[in-house]
Parts: structure tokens; sequence; C-alpha cells
């Protein structure tokens, strides 16, 4: 099973991912996880925070020469800006953060909670995501994401191959598909941080690759999808996931949602074993198994709770009614949230990958995925 955990408060000296289940014999380019991290730290309308932070990966086990050892690793993200000893503590909770719950669950201050439920934890899972993605590299699995709304402006996506996309990507501002509309929308962004106020958004995954038969129909803890949905959900100021066509399959009826089969002899050689389907509504799963199309992820990340202009909240020590307290936030983290969720999703790819094919060696994970494509062609 491979599977990860993450430890380290927002102002602490350093996050930590520990990934237990790791498969051997994997050259780590390390570059490429630092890539993402940067990618992270950017897209228009985040706060003074990463102009102090310069995120990147150590390793403190589990390589040799750079290749994995089959042995758990530890990543470490180092903080630049380590001052939690010197803090004091938040005595007016913030409407949409833990504070409040946190502070009563665990009979003690807000400091306590909010430093751990900041979303600067996200460094370890982008680094966890980072080192999965190349793992599925090895068997042809590509991962990307993008913006496709914000602050109620619909940016939608379009046709292409991953690497064109992520091309395009890449030359947007806030990582949306449509860079002709960053103007539009980074005006967005500065007349709301003007006000005191957030935006939300959503953003897409797209995962390329993916052979038939990753996950399970046979036991709800398994389906891919729900393992998906729980990861994605677990990020920070996430409210609502779909796969594929997601709520909008509720509206129709079935004859306009599910994906007709084909089949098409000519591509029997690829990992989709020349089965194809016209429309991809499923958005690449069926009972929690993938069927050989894109796995699609979309995801809504709530505006940023932390605002300049605050809510209403109480002074926990009084009782009396106060403006909530402000920590340093951003405007916008929408552009952020895309490269979180993409690495999220790819590790929970990666994991279901190991969990088909095995993982004590990348050796022996590409025998069994040509033996079990062999075996699966011939049936």
């Amino acid at each position: 099973m491979l599977r990860y955990w993450t430890a380290g408060e927002s102002h602490g000296p350093a996050l930590v991912a520990l990934v237990d289940g790791f498969p051997a014999g994997l050259t780590v380019d390390v570059p490429l996880i630092d890539a993402e991290l940067r990618r992270r730290q950017g897209g228009y309308g985040r706060g003074g925070r990463q102009r102090i932070e310069t995120d990147a990966v150590t390793f403190l086990s589990g390589l040799w020469k750079g290749v994995t050892l089959g042995s758990p690793l530890a990543l470490e993200v180092i903080n630049r800006d380590a001052k939690l000893e010197r803090l004091e503590e938040v005595e007016r909770p913030r409407p949409g953060h833990v504070d409040l719950a946190g502070a009563v669950k665990h009979l003690g201050g807000v400091r306590a909670v909010l430093e751990r439920a900041s979303a600067r934890e996200t460094a370890a899972r982008v680094a966890a995501g980072g080192l999965a993605r190349q793992l599925l590299a090895v068997f042809g699995i590509e991962v990307a994401g993008w913006v496709t709304e914000l602050g109620g402006v619909v940016l939608g996506g379009r046709a292409g191959t991953l690497p064109e996309l992520r091309a395009v990507r890449d030359t947007s501002a806030i990582y949306s598909l449509h860079p002709d509309k960053d103007a539009e929308v980074t005006a967005l962004i500065d007349r709301v941080g003007k006000e005191g106020d957030t935006l939300g958004g959503i953003v897409e995954v797209r995962v390329d690759g993916l052979p038939i038969g990753l996950g399970t129909h046979a036991q709800w803890d398994r389906k891919l999808d729900g393992r998906l949905a729980q990861a994605v959900m677990a990020v920070q100021a996430i409210k609502g996931v779909e796969i594929g066509m997601g709520f909008e399959a509720a509206r129709r009826r079935g004859s306009d949602v599910h994906d007709p089969i084909h089949y098409d002899p000519a591509a029997r050689g690829g990992p989709q074993l020349g089965f194809t389907r016209p429309t991809n509504n499923a958005g690449g799963l069926e009972a929690g198994t993938t069927n050989g199309q894109p796995l699609v992820v979309k995801a809504a990340m709530k505006p940023i709770a932390t605002l300049r202009k605050p809510l209403e909240s109480v002074n926990l020590a009084s009782k009396q009614p106060e403006e909530a307290a402000y920590e340093r936030s951003d405007v916008c983290a929408v552009s952020a949230c895309s490269v979180i969720v993409e690495n999220v999703v790819a590790f929970e790819v990666a994991a279901a990958l190991v969990d088909k094919f095995g993982g004590d060696s990348v050796a022996e994970m590409k025998a069994r995925w040509d033996l079990y494509h062999e075996m699966a062609r011939g049936r």
C-alpha cells in the first residue's frame, strides 16, 4: 500500500511528508518536485508569505544515489518564515476557519489549531505528489491541472493533449487555459483585494494514459472515485468534488449521460486495449474502477476565510462581540489550489497503480503491467 502522512506547522521549522510503500528502483528528479513547489507558490493574488518562502524539497531518507530504496521516504520543506514561538495567541476566531471548533475541541487556544490547519501544510502534499507523478511517468501516465472558474468568471477548458494544454496554462497568470482572459480576472482580483475581500473558484485535473482496471468495485473504501474524492476534499478550502460530468449528470437522462462503448482493432495495442468512447461523461471512472478514458476531477474552492475586512466574531476570553482577527493571507489562491489538487490526484492514482501492479520495485511493476495487458488482450 502506497500512502503518506504530513507533519509540521505553518510557522514551525519545516513541513515533512513521510511516504511509505513507494517501490524501489525509481531515479528521483528532485528539480521536478521543486518546480511543482514553485508553481504552488505562484498564481496571481498570492500574499506576502510567498515572497519570503523559497520552497524546495530535501530527502532525509529512502534514497541512495538518487534512487528509491523501497524503504520509507522522508521529504522536508523548510519554512523560512519560522516564527511560531514568537507568535501571540488569537483571541477572536475567524469565521470559515477551524479557529473556534478547534479551540473548543482541544480545550485550548486558537493558535494551537490554526498553525496545523493552515494551507501551508499543502507544500508537503505537493512534494509527495511530485514524487508520485514520476512513478506514473514510467508507465506513460500524465497529470495536469488548471483553473476553470475564478471569482464567478467562467474560463472553461479546451481540447488538446496534456503537453499542449500544460504549455498554454503555463503562460497564464492565473493558470487557466485561456490566457486572453487574464487581464479581466487579475483586475477583478485587484479590485476585490482593495475591498478587503477574497475570491474562490473551480479547478480541474486530467490524467491521461490510464489503463483499464485501477481501483475496484468490490469494497466501498477501496473504490478509486471514493479515494480521490476524500483526498481532494481534504485539501484546505475545498467544498465540492466532481468526477466527470458530476452534478450535471443528475439533471439529464441516462441516454445523455452514459458513454457508449466502441472497439477499434487498430488501437488494441494501447493500454485501453482497443476500447474507445465517443464521450467521457463518466470522467474515466465507472463503479470505482478506471475504464481507460482520461480521468477528470473537478474541485470547488471557497474564498479564503481570512479577510482584511473582517466579519463579526466573539472574543473567546470576554465572550463579547468583536471583529474577527486578521492573519496575513492571500486575496486569491485558486491557481495554487490547482497545483495542490493536481498533485493530490497524482498520488492517489499512483497508490492505485501500486495496488494493481505490486509495489516492491519499479522493475516488477513494469513486468506485471506488461503481463496484465498481454493477458487482457488475449481474453
